[in-house]
């Protein structure tokens, strides 16, 4: 079926040749990951970037499972002798799970309905003479003819053929794509609170009586009307004119010429199919659709959160002081090393009710001075601010940077099997802390520990569907890790298994082999873990990065494939590999057409050069210190009009939540982000971006302040 779904997928794509699509699909049929694809087969997929060759796979997907969905239905349609060949030719050649299904329906195994008991007692025939609309016998005389011990009176004969009328109603495809298109078009979504539970859903006041067109009702509305339903908190309803509908379909079943008895019981029949079967099937097809697209929104926008996140800027090979704050129970402290190993860990009481300062900040300059400490982490939860203004009056022995970092999460790590493993004498305030620190030291290497859905971000993430969320989740971390690169002597089994063509199995394999025979010298040597086999290592050699190796090439994007390509360039350049990566206008000088072949065209030569300019780069941008404005640190020392300076913290599609260095976040509507119309936050800001922001309004009791970006210069 590749070459079926080339064909289809190129005409959607529309950017692509056929062929360039199809080789995608052998590749990823061979087992070849996206990551991999989008890197090293540039010149099989026409350069195609990760976000295509990642929309091929799933329209691949999805393309198999309607294959297959295909098969099951010629097969029951035909073991039913109803298989004509033209309807087999409308199946096989739709691409709409929708007309699909509504084609099957009628010979869809069914339970025992009403249709079904009714022609059970024969009723069928009746069924289709009423439906003729073309006898000249009054419908009590066509009808006596079944009356049997089964059916009492020709009443009972008419009523359980207007059953069968019904369903053939409901079943018709015709009808279902009108009332779809009417719903589609001008259905509204309403929800009212349940009586008696005003105060229980006090966070869903919004919706205590609302309605709007559902096709202008976004995804976060729509999700949170339907927890408010889950909840047992609201009342939800998708409703088109009901009236208007039945009117048309009778229209279009009832014949003109029939006579009055006979169009009395069809048409009855069609509003009974209309009200009782078919309605209730489109309101669930709809909401289903529905639920889906908003589903698809909200993924979607928790996934580039957490893109963001994990990309967040890391602070590099320093020595960390973390500090998990505190007030009754004190300032957790660990010292890190640049690898984030645990040196040692301590308590200090500087805030309330304690207070001891001079004992904290005798404790905090001991290690800092002992450990050679860079930079402080402190958690921004409760005492965070408080912890972070002592700091700052602190004359430490040496120059350090101090960094708020997001804690979500880190309770999550610090109860897992993960941190267990990693500290198995430690409790889970030293983990909590030890994962504060590692954050700033590598937030991609040490988020991928944690569930992203605990990370703090997004909206909804638990209302929509889980399995399509881990998928999309589980393929974002995989991207940002293979995006940056591996050090393989030094990663942990958890960001050893999102490299490309590794997993977790073969992740507890190399970290295992690595512990009982050193670090790795050169990427071949990683063929001497068990179950690392060539397809393995061609998958993930150049997303594993071995720094200070015996080839220099170890430690770039370069795939082992490569290397002779590139040490022929030394060779024809007169030097060393190691000697060219260093010379800039040596590589710039490089004539790459003469080096072109099959397999490695214009583009991977000029991914070659770039590696070699920059080996160990990091894509990242490096960690800065966060400013916050000294004069607000609680929200009554907000007024209406100042300017503050935030870390976007949070993008939902309504609008941007805002560190502003409280307890307490500051929300920028997405209507006050900039003064075009925008579609999503994305647009304009990213998480951990700096802003700059004016209060338009604090409900001190509620803990909320609105914020606007609008005529306020950004830095």
């Amino acid at each position: 079926m590749v070459n079926v779904h080339a064909n289809i997928i190129t005409k959607e794509l529309g950017t692509h040749l056929r062929k360039h699509v199809a080789a995608c699909l052998r590749l990823l049929d061979e087992g070849a990951t996206v990551p991999f694809i989008a890197r090293y087969r540039k010149e099989a997929t026409g350069a195609m970037d990760e976000v295509t060759v990642r929309a091929v796979q799933t329209r691949h997907a999805a393309l198999a499972e309607l294959d297959k969905r295909k098969e099951y239905i010629i097969d029951t349609i035909r073991s039913r002798g109803a298989l004509t060949p033209e309807m087999e030719e409308k199946i096989s050649e739709t691409l709409d799970p929708v007309v699909l299904e509504d084609i099957f329906l009628p010979y869809k195994p069914k339970r025992n309905t009403r249709a079904q008991a009714a022609r059970a007692l024969g009723l069928e025939p009746l069924a289709r003479q009423l439906m003729a609309q073309n006898s000249a016998s009054a419908p009590e005389t066509l009808a006596g003819k079944y009356v049997s011990a089964d059916v009492a009176t020709p009443k009972d004969a008419i009523a359980g053929a207007s059953d069968i009328i019904a369903e053939w109603v409901s079943e018709s495809e015709k009808a279902r794509n009108i009332v779809r298109s009417r719903f589609q078009r001008s259905a509204v979504i309403s929800s009212r609170v349940i009586p008696g539970k005003e105060e229980e859903a006090a966070n869903y006041q919004n919706y205590f009586d609302f309605s709007e067109p559902l096709r202008t009702c976004n995804s976060h509305r729509y999700l949170a009307m339907r927890r408010g339903e889950e909840e047992g908190l609201l009342k939800v309803a998708i409703t088109i004119d009901d009236d208007e509908m039945t009117d048309r379909l009778v229209r279009m079943f009832v014949r003109p010429t029939a006579s009055a008895d006979n169009a009395d019981i069809v048409r009855a029949a069609v509003r009974d199919g209309y009200r009782r079967l078919m309605r209730p099937s489109i309101e669930s097809e709809i909401a289903a659709a529905t639920k889906e697209k908003s589903d698809t929104a909200a993924i979607q926008l928790f996934a580039d959160n957490v893109r963001q996140l994990l990309m967040d800027a890391p602070l590099g090979r320093k020595r960390i002081l973390a500090i998990d704050p505190g007030f009754r129970t004190g300032c957790k402290v660990v010292a890190l090393d640049e690898q984030g190993n645990l040196l040692q860990h301590e308590v200090v009481y500087p805030t309330p009710p304690a207070n001891d300062f001079v004992g904290a900040a005798d404790t905090l300059c001991y290690l800092v001075d002992c450990h050679r400490i860079d930079a402080i982490a402190v958690g921004n939860g409760s005492g965070g601010r408080e912890t972070e203004r002592f700091l700052r009056d602190v004359v430490f022995p040496r120059k350090v940077q101090i960094h708020i970092v997001s804690e979500q999460g880190a309770s999550v790590y610090s109860a897992s099997d993960v941190a267990r493993e990693e500290f198995p004498d430690e409790d889970v305030t030293v983990r909590g802390a030890v994962s504060i620190g590692r954050r700033l030291l590598d937030p991609l290497a040490e988020l991928v520990k944690i569930d992203p859905k605990s990370i703090g971000v997004g909206q909804y993430q638990h209302d929509v569907n889980q399995t399509r969320l881990r998928e999309s989740l589980d393929y974002v971390v995989g991207s940002c890790v293979n995006s940056v690169g591996v050090n393989v002597n030094t990663a942990s089994r958890q960001l050893l298994s999102y490299v490309s063509g590794i997993g977790p199995s073969l992740a507890a394999n190399i970290v295992k082999y690595r512990a009982e025979n050193g670090p790795f010298a050169t990427r071949t040597d990683l063929l001497a873990v068990p179950r690392m086999g060539e397809k393995a290592f061609q998958q993930c050699a150049g997303f594993l990065r071995i720094p200070g190796g015996t080839n220099p090439l170890d430690n770039t994007g370069v795939h082992p494939e490569r290397y002779p390509l590139v040490e022929q360039m030394a060779a024809d350049a007169g030097t060393d590999i190691a000697s060219l990566s260093r010379n800039r206008n040596q590589l710039h000088n490089i004539e790459l057409d003469r080096y072109v072949t099959k397999d490695a065209g214009l583009p991977t030569l000029t991914d070659i050069i770039l590696e070699l300019e920059k080996p160990g780069r990091d894509p990242r941008e490096k960690a800065e210190e966060p400013v916050y404005d000294e004069s607000a640190r609680k929200i009554d020392d907000l007024h209406l009009g100042q300017e503050l300076t935030g870390k976007v913290n949070n993008i939902t599609a309504f609008g941007v939540f805002v560190d502003l260095g409280m307890k307490e976040n500051g929300l920028i509507h997405i209507s006050q982000l900039c003064d075009r119309f925008i579609s999503s936050p994305s647009e304009v800001v990213s998480i951990g971006q700096r802003v700059r922001v004016k209060i338009l309004d604090i409900d001190t009791a509620r803990g909320r302040i609105a914020l606007t970006m609008k005529g306020i210069p950004q830095q």
